[in-house]
């Protein structure tokens, strides 16, 4: 039954994917979500192909769901019949993670690792879900240990090697962080070494390590791709809501077809007006550079929570579409 659930929840989505692609832009949210359900759709009808009670009385089959909201109400509810299927956990942690609903998909990712230890993606995704649903910056032990587990059963597992870095970091062990990442650099293409290399060498600076030098032709392709942003917050909107002067501003690059950034910098509202460069450098996920892209869309977002991940109460100024390498600074005024 729950194989049929994340299949009906699979296909319908995919129906509402084709409906509103052409407003995938303008709502990228949704987008986010129906992308994050297309990674499971392959194992999900395998899954409903391979398990011969799939097959049952269509009176005992559950409406097809119109929403994303709706689909992980039924997902919850097959699970709940069914815990013991270790792929519908990681679609509920998918979908929650599509929601930024990361806490609980913490839960569900720990549900799933409970059915698959030694599975690398299952125990990646777990990982990523308790750093994300912790913004305090601190290290997870349990996400550590999940990561360490996951590279000992798949030694080339990137995303696993990153993430490991990226807490061994947090962990005030920046000379372990290099270490785990610089087996990267064989792997990545060369669009993204140069921001992968930034981040490292940063790491051995804190260390006390010596840099590791450049690939020549790399470096000054990423060199080339930098964006000056310069910054201001509107006047009337400004005397409006009178916020306080260490409200966080992020400043971000990401590409056209996705939410996530490939480069961001935090700043206090204090600040504005401000000029900023954004570059590799920036980039949260070197192994998604801002020098691999062609064009991206820059904006600044104004954050009462402090927190990266978007929030409702958060303004945005409206994103500029910029041509890369830029050849002019970009310009954003946030409440206008």
């Amino acid at each position: 039954m729950v194989g049929f659930v994340i299949a009906v929840v699979v296909v319908a989505l995919l129906a509402v994917g084709v409906a509103l692609r052409p407003l995938w832009r303008q709502t990228r949210g949704l987008a986010a979500s129906v992308a994050a359900l297309l990674l499971a759709a392959s194992a999900a009808l395998y899954w409903l192909v391979g398990t011969p009670g799939a097959i049952e009385l269509a009176a005992n089959r559950p409406d097809t769901p119109r929403t994303l909201d709706e689909a992980i109400v039924q997902l919850r509810a097959a699970l709940a019949r069914n815990p013991d299927q270790a792929e519908g956990w990681v679609l509920l942690g998918r979908s929650l993670s599509s929601q930024q609903k990361f806490a609980e998909a913490r839960d569900a990712f720990a549900r799933a690792v409970a059915l698959r230890p030694d599975e690398p993606d299952v125990l990646v995704a777990a990982a990523q879900a308790r750093m994300l649903a912790d913004d305090s910056g601190r290290p997870d032990p349990q996400a550590l240990r999940l990561l360490e587990h996951a590279l000992s059963v798949q030694p080339d597992h990137q995303r696993a090697r990153w993430f490991l870095g990226v807490v061994q970091r947090q962990a005030g062990q920046p000379a372990k962080a290099s270490a785990t990442w610089e087996p990267l650099l064989q792997v990545v293409d060369a669009s993204t070494r140069p921001g992968l290399l930034e981040q490292i060498n940063t790491a051995r600076r804190e260390a006390g390590l010596a840099a590791l030098p450049a690939a020549e032709s790399g470096a000054d392709a990423a060199a080339g791709k930098r964006i000056s942003v310069r910054i201001a917050l509107d006047a009337e909107f400004a005397k409006r809501t009178a916020l306080p002067g260490d409200t966080s501003v992020f400043v971000i690059a990401r590409s056209a077809d996705t939410p996530m950034p490939v480069a961001v910098e935090k700043h206090a509202l204090s600040e504005l007006p401000l000029t900023v460069t954004l570059d590799d450098g920036d980039s949260p996920m070197p192994t998604r550079a801002l020098s691999s892209l062609d064009n991206v869309q820059v904006l600044a977002r104004l954050s009462r929570s402090g927190n990266a991940m978007r929030q409702a109460d958060d303004v945005e100024s409206t994103p500029i579409t910029v041509q890369l390498p830029a050849n002019a600074p970009v310009e954003l005024v946030i409440g206008r």
